[in-house]
């Protein structure tokens, strides 16, 4: 028994999967204290965009600690949060003419979350929040009635109350006008039983529940619906932004401007905890002091954040790497799927997010243990964990990013083996 085992609570989780001891790492490479290198293709579950131990950020990090500079200051005005602030009004919302205030919160994006529902709420007087099938947001009390995932919901133990779940884009298999049309009829009819939201929160793809993907039409028809009734639209691109889709918020493809965008993982740099919402100026009616947080002025993570956007955000060609690399990325899932025929699987996602879909129950854990073992590390997600998704970093360099996606091939090839095989005994039996 290991000292995880007698001290650690049973809710970890990812331990189980990848049972090592990890102990360095740099890019997209994990070492083990057995000198076992790893491809990353986890990414810290959406927080290295940047990479491991990215050097530029770290030596900015490196700089700031043996300069003796403010590491905790609440929300009091310090040099770090001047130098992100100025940085990321200059490089992200001026050259998308995008005009917000920024709300530092708690260190993790489920504080965003928590923050964004409250102002949405204080601002409409309204008490519901719409979020989505399979949508994932968080795992305080707020933040989880919102996600959908039952396991996660049950872990509460207490009802969850103030959302209403609608269905998410493709979720019933129809045309997103329909879709639309349907959550316009149930929010507009008064015997309905659903009641006027103070807000509407999604994810334009869905990380946790399967790499679902919303159309552009889907997304402004929803903006255009929330703006008929008065309705604040919340984009939650905690773990789909800062490049994930190939631009820096996922929604700039669909064109839309949202009322109020929740941000957390890869926007601390190199992962370090940091939160922001984002939300137009006019809905700017705190109290001072009225939503606070102890951990809201991480200054280390100002430092990181900031060089990450002025190393990859000063212009477009991060942008147009990534979506490179999703390119790559997709062709050899679609091979895989080419490969396996009898597994169904289904290859979806955007810039450097994708899912592969199984349509046998345990496929997709089975591939996660077999890519360990080949020293790949991936995770399974959605309805069942029937989902492989792809979170490495931004920044694997094509070599290991083929050499991954070669690794995976071998584990699906291995899987599907031992699938038909077990099918092929139950048919002769």
């Amino acid at each position: 028994m290991t000292i995880f085992d007698e001290l650690e609570s049973e809710v970890r989780g990812y331990c189980r999967d990848y049972p090592c001891i990890f102990t360095r790492s740099q890019n997209a490479t994990i070492t083990d204290t057995d000198g076992n290198e790893y491809i990353d293709f986890l990414g810290g579950a959406g927080t290295l965009n940047y990479g491991h131990n990215n050097p530029e950020i770290k030596k900015t990090v490196i700089d700031y600690l043996t300069d003796d500079g403010v590491l905790h200051g609440l929300d009091m005005h310090t040099s770090a949060k001047q130098r992100f602030l100025e940085v990321f009004r200059r490089n992200i919302l001026e050259p998308r003419d995008l005009d917000y205030k920024l709300q530092f919160t708690g260190p993790t994006g489920t504080n965003a979350v928590e923050a964004a529902m409250k102002l949405a709420r204080k601002v409409t007087g309204r008490t519901n929040i719409i979020s989505f099938t399979n949508g994932f947001h968080g795992m305080t009390l707020g933040a989880v009635a919102a996600t959908g995932n039952g396991h996660h919901r049950g872990g509460a133990n207490v009802p969850l109350t103030g959302t209403t779940f609608m269905p998410y884009d493709g979720y019933f298999g129809g045309s997103s006008a329909e879709s639309i049309r349907m959550v316009e009829k149930l929010i507009s009819d008064p015997s309905s039983g659903v009641d006027l939201p103070a807000a509407m929160i999604v994810e334009t793809v869905q990380g946790e529940g399967g790499v679902n993907t919303a159309s552009v039409a889907w997304l402004r028809d929803l903006q255009d619906l929330c703006r008929r009734h008065g309705i604040l639209l919340i984009i939650d691109d905690i773990q789909v932004g800062c490049g994930r889709t190939g631009t820096f918020f996922s929604f700039e493809e669909a064109e839309i401007e949202p009322d109020i965008i929740t941000l957390s993982k890869s926007l601390g740099g190199i992962g370090l905890p940091m939160a922001l919402v984002l939300f137009k100026p006019e809905l700017d009616i705190w109290a001072p002091g009225e939503h606070n947080g102890t951990f809201r002025g991480n200054n280390l993570a100002f430092v990181a954040a900031t060089k990450a956007i002025e190393l990859y955000w000063s212009d477009g060609r991060f942008g147009a790497e990534v979506r490179r690399k999703g390119s790559i990325l997709r062709q050899h899932l679609q091979w895989i799927k080419a490969d396996h025929p009898t597994l169904g699987c289904q290859v979806r996602g955007r810039g450097m997010i994708y899912g592969i879909e199984f349509n046998h129950d345990q496929a997709a854990a089975l591939v996660v243990e077999e890519a360990y073992k080949r020293q790949l590390i991936i995770e399974n997600c959605g309805p069942g964990g029937r989902v492989l998704k792809f979170l490495g970093p931004l920044t694997t360099p094509d070599d290991q990013l083929e050499e991954g996606l070669k690794r995976l091939a071998d584990a699906v090839a291995a899987v599907a083996e031992k699938i038909e095989a077990e099918q092929l005994q139950s048919t002769a039996s």
